[in-house]
C-alpha cells in the first residue's frame, strides 16, 4: 500500500479513523482506504450520513461566529479533525484577525495537515494531544503561547466526545476543562445522539463497535446535556445541530426531527 505525501510516517493505514472518515463524508481526500470503505459501510447503513456531517460543519461556522461576535479571542479547539472548508481560524479570523486559534487532534494526520495550512499565521497553529489526558493537554497549550488561561477561552467539543467510552468519563473531562478556564469562557459540544432516530444509531454504532472499531458512542439527550453542567446555557439549549441558531435555509442540511446529532454552547459563570 503507497504512503501517500501527505501521510505521516508511522500512520496506521490499515485502521479507519474517526477524523478521516469525517473528512471522506465531506468529500475531502486526506483520508485512506480503509476510511472511505467505512464511511461507505454507514452511509449504506444510514444514506443521508453525509448530510450529518454537514450539519455539524455548520454548527461549528455558527458557533464559533457567535463566540467571536461576544468578544471570545482565543479558541482551543479540541479534536478538530482534518481541514475543510470553513475552518475555525478562517471564520474567526475574518471577524477579527487578532482572534488566536489552537487545534488539538490525536490523529497525526489531521496535525500534519493542519500545520501545513497554517504556515505563515501567526495567530494559528495545530498541536497532537489527548482530550483523555486533559492536564496534558492543557499544558501543552498554555506552552504555545496562543492561550491565555487568564482570559476567557472558547473550548471547541465538536463531535469528539462521543469518541471517549463512558469508564472515560466524558462528563468528568468536560468539568476538568471547565475547571482550568476563567469566568466569561464558553463551550461549544456537539455530539452524535440517539435521541431522534434509534434505530440508525444502533446500526451506526454496531458498525463502529464490530466492524471499524472506531468506538463512536451515540448517546442519549440527558447524557449528552450532562456535559454542560456548570455552564450556563445559551439559548436555545441543548438542541438538534440544525436547530441551533440557524442563519437561513441553507442551515438545514438534515430535517429537523431527524438529526443524527445535538449540540450546544454554554457560558462560565
Amino acid at each position: 500500500m503507497d504512503r501517500p505525501t501527505w501521510a505521516p510516517d508511522g500512520v496506521d493505514m490499515t485502521k479507519a479513523s474517526p477524523a478521516r472518515m469525517y473528512d471522506a463524508l465531506l468529500g475531502g481526500s486526506h483520508n485512506f482506504e480503509i476510511d472511505r470503505k467505512a464511511a461507505e459501510m454507514a452511509k449504506q447503513l444510514v444514506p443521508d450520513l453525509p448530510r450529518l456531517a454537514l450539519s455539524n460543519r455548520a454548527f461549528l461556522r455558527r458557533a464559533v461566529r457567535y463566540l467571536s461576535e461576544a468578544g471570545i479571542h482565543q479558541f482551543l479547539d479540541v479534536g478538530s479533525g482534518i481541514p475543510t472548508a470553513g475552518n475555525v481560524h478562517e471564520v474567526a479570523q475574518q471577524i477579527d484577525p487578532r482572534n488566536r486559534v489552537l487545534y488539538i487532534d490525536i490523529d497525526p494526520v489531521a496535525v500534519a495537515h493542519s500545520r501545513t495550512i497554517l504556515i505563515g499565521n501567526d495567530h494559528a497553529d495545530a498541536l497532537e494531544a489527548d482530550l483523555r489526558k486533559p492536564a496534558d493537554l492543557l499544558a501543552r497549550a498554555a506552552e504555545s503561547g496562543l492561550i491565555d488561561f487568564d482570559q476567557p477561552v472558547a473550548i471547541l467539543l465538536i463531535a469528539v466526545l462521543h469518541l471517549v467510552q463512558d469508564h472515560e468519563g466524558p462528563r468528568e473531562l468536560v468539568g476538568e476543562l471547565r475547571a482550568a478556564v476563567p469566568t466569561g469562557s464558553h463551550v461549544a459540544i456537539s455530539h452524535l445522539s440517539s435521541a431522534q432516530r434509534p434505530a440508525a444509531a444502533a446500526r451506526l454504532g454496531d458498525l463502529s463497535a464490530n466492524q471499524s472499531h472506531t468506538g463512536i458512542r451515540f448517546r442519549d439527550r440527558a447524557s449528552i446535556t450532562a456535559m454542560f453542567d456548570g455552564w450556563e446555557p445559551v439559548e436555545p439549549g441543548v438542541v438538534e445541530l440544525p436547530l441551533w441558531r440557524p442563519e437561513s435555509d441553507r442551515d438545514l442540511h438534515e430535517t429537523p426531527g431527524r438529526s443524527l446529532g445535538l449540540a450546544g454552547v454554554g457560558r462560565k459563570v
